[in-house]
């Protein structure tokens, strides 16, 4: 678009020119001043092209261009037919295959084809067109990840500092402070708010994209000796595809559904191995490409909600372990008494396993009586015990012991320069805000907002309460009470981990079908593959795990059925849900009924879609208290870590 843009210019003021050279008057209407200043334009652009001075040209361009941006329809069009003379263009060339007598012949590289689903609850079916990849391709796109061109890389100079709803943080690529994802209210409010009334979250966010960061080369080159002998080892994805079941040669119904359960379980692994693959690839390239930067920074915005994330989505601070452990700080600090003693405490914590859970001391007592363990990681990380890879977090965890060896074992371990992150998280941070709000003490001694000698854990005081239910539901009778053997088969799988994620998604509006998909992954991390069984169990989990939540934290539960009355009564005047954050970001929720509209293009009929007027009032009134929350939240955050900096 841009390029169709510099275009124009060029050619309006080449066709001025020309006829002004055919009439000896000049063009009409325009004086010689305006003509002069229409060469001279052309002659800048021209001249700054040829010198790929291309941020001087858009300038100019955004300055002169007059032109409409393309409408949805246009776009629509437009990409459809390059789309489509990318099937007619792209072919593949098979591996030649040594019997044939022949080379193979070249293929289409991609396909487009329809696909018809239909519903089970519902009449009809549903047609939609798809891009198939040739399997080879795929195989290739997963091999060449790594030399994707990715925008928004991390920047080697600070970020520019955020002015205005698009201006601030990189230098030349577009750049938005909020990710609206086309909510046009929210937009607008975010444009019409004053400086001023946003000048603490600009401030926050600029305070976390001057945050100076480096690669750790040490974990990077353990990661690299994993990845290279094909994975499988610290969390990372297996090189290989989990094989097929091969389909039994009977005419059981039962077997054959048995058969076909498995496979649609297989192939759905494997696509998610590849897509892990290709990610890991992804974070590995940009790794590579920073790894021998002083240091590098990464400009933040916010999501609607105020929720601050990097703008780089590969590699960054937020990101999984591979990223943290792969991630240091640039810019180190002399350890002293209070650092060496939080590093000890940081093993303890990225360990895990209720080591994270001791006092303290405690865990200051874990790491020292397991000092050969972790000179040992240092030294010989993937040829000696490889105690690090029995850490929840093992590339954070390894980071850390290199980190804490290197300190004891030099002359002054109190004055050795450490570059590493020590994590300060809250214990479930939507439940402890809604201890505060409601002042809740039972809640707030749960989730450790009063003081307390060991810290509280309320993934185990769920799990217990989740524990007991089910001892109770395996003493009923299965015929009248069905679940009674789910109950005694999942009685040895319930721990803190099974119940984490949902209860910490709960106070984000977690659905029933959200817990039950959350529990069924870890049950299927602990083996139990076969997938009736599965889906059975993880539905009576779901509901158990939801029911304890609403016994424990019932003020938590008041309040946020409160909140979705206030929305329900707003969405009803076919208002959306609105509020303003402690740090002044006004927030509207985009939930608006969606219209769509037929546009017909060169490789089929596309339905586009479209928000309305009409608001969606179930979905303002269950989103409301999880997004104020995350409002809360992120407010929190961004004032702690300007705080933070007022302190370095």
């Amino acid at each position: 678009m841009k390029q169709i843009r510099i275009h124009n210019i060029l050619e309006k003021t080449r066709k001025k020119k020309e006829k002004a050279n055919d009439s000896k008057n000049g063009v009409e209407g325009e004086s010689p001043a305006v003509m002069k200043e229409q060469e001279n334009l052309r002659k800048k652009v021209t001249d700054l092209i040829k010198k790929q001075k291309l941020p001087a040209v858009r300038k100019i361009v955004k300055a002169k261009d007059d032109s409409k941006p393309w409408n949805a329809d246009a776009r629509a069009k437009v990409g459809s037919r390059l789309i489509e003379l990318l099937l007619q263009t792209a072919y593949i060339q098979p591996p030649c295959d040594q019997l044939a007598d022949s080379p193979s012949e070249p293929r289409p590289a991609f396909v487009h084809a329809f696909r018809t689903v239909s519903y089970e609850n519902k009449k009809g079916a549903k047609k939609y067109g798809v891009i198939q990849c040739d399997p080879l391709v795929l195989k290739g796109l997963e091999k060449t990840a790594r030399h994707m061109v990715i925008p928004y890389m991390p920047m080697l100079v600070p970020p520019l500092r955020w002015r205005g709803y698009d201006k601030g943080a990189h230098l030349f690529l577009p750049s938005y402070v909020m990710r609206i994802h086309g909510a046009k209210q929210q937009r607008e409010a975010v444009k019409r708010a004053p400086r001023k009334q946003l000048q603490a979250v600009f401030e926050a966010l600029d305070t976390l994209g001057n945050t100076r960061w480096r690669v750790n080369k040490r974990v990077l080159s353990v990661v690299d000796r994993i990845w290279s002998n094909g994975g499988c080892l610290a969390d990372l994805v297996d090189h290989s595809d989990v094989p097929l079941p091969e389909k039994p040669e009977t005419e059981d119904e039962a077997l054959l559904k048995k058969w076909k359960w498995k496979l649609r379980g297989v192939k759905k692994d494997n696509r998610e191995r590849h897509a892990q693959r290709c990610d890991i690839e992804l974070k590995l390239a940009v790794a590579r490409k920073m790894k021998d930067e002083e240091g590098f920074y990464y400009p933040h915005n916010i999501d609607f909600r105020g929720r601050a994330y990097p703008m780089h989505p590969y590699l960054n601070h937020l990101g999984s372990d591979l990223c943290r452990g792969i991630l240091e700080f640039a810019e180190g600090r002399p350890l002293g008494k209070s650092g060496l003693r939080w590093l000890k405490i940081h093993i303890a914590n990225l360990f895990a396993g209720g080591v994270d859970k001791l006092s303290y001391e405690g865990r200051i007592a874990f790491t020292e009586n397991h000092l050969d363990d972790i000179f040992d990681c240092t030294d010989k990380p993937l040829d000696g015990k490889r105690w690090w890879l029995h850490a929840e977090d093992p590339f954070q965890f390894l980071a850390v012991c290199i980190n804490l060896t290197e300190a004891l074992r030099s002359s002054s371990p109190e004055t050795y320069i450490s570059h590493i992150p020590v994590h300060q998280d809250g214990s479930c941070n939507g439940l402890q805000h809604y201890a505060a709000l409601g002042r809740d003490k039972l809640g707030a001694a749960a989730v450790n907002l009063v003081a307390g000698e060991k810290p509280a854990d309320v993934y185990s005081g769920i799990a217990a309460r989740v524990l007991d239910i089910m001892r109770r539901d395996a003493q009923k009778d299965p015929d009248v009470f069905p679940d009674a053997l789910r109950a005694k088969e999942l009685i040895n799988q319930v721990d803190r981990k099974l119940v984490k994620q949902t209860v910490m998604t709960s106070v984000y509006g977690v659905t029933y079908i959200g817990a039950r998909d959350q529990i069924k992954r870890r049950l299927k991390e602990r083996g139990i593959t076969e997938e009736s069984d599965i889906f059975g169990c993880s539905c009576y989990a779901a509901k158990v795990t939801l029911t304890a939540l609403g016994e424990m934290f019932e003020a938590a539960r008041s309040i946020m059925n409160w909140l979705g009355d206030c929305a329900k009564i707003i969405a009803s005047e076919n208002e959306p849900v609105r509020w303003t954050t402690p740090l002044g970001l006004p927030v509207v929720q985009p939930y608006r009924k969606l219209g769509t509209r037929s546009i017909k293009t060169s490789l089929q009929v596309l339905i586009l879609q479209k928000e309305t007027d009409k608001v969606m009032v179930q979905r303002q009134r269950t989103a409301f208290s999880p997004n104020f929350v995350h409002s809360l939240d992120s407010s929190h955050m961004m004032m702690t870590a300007v705080a933070c900096k007022g302190q370095a």
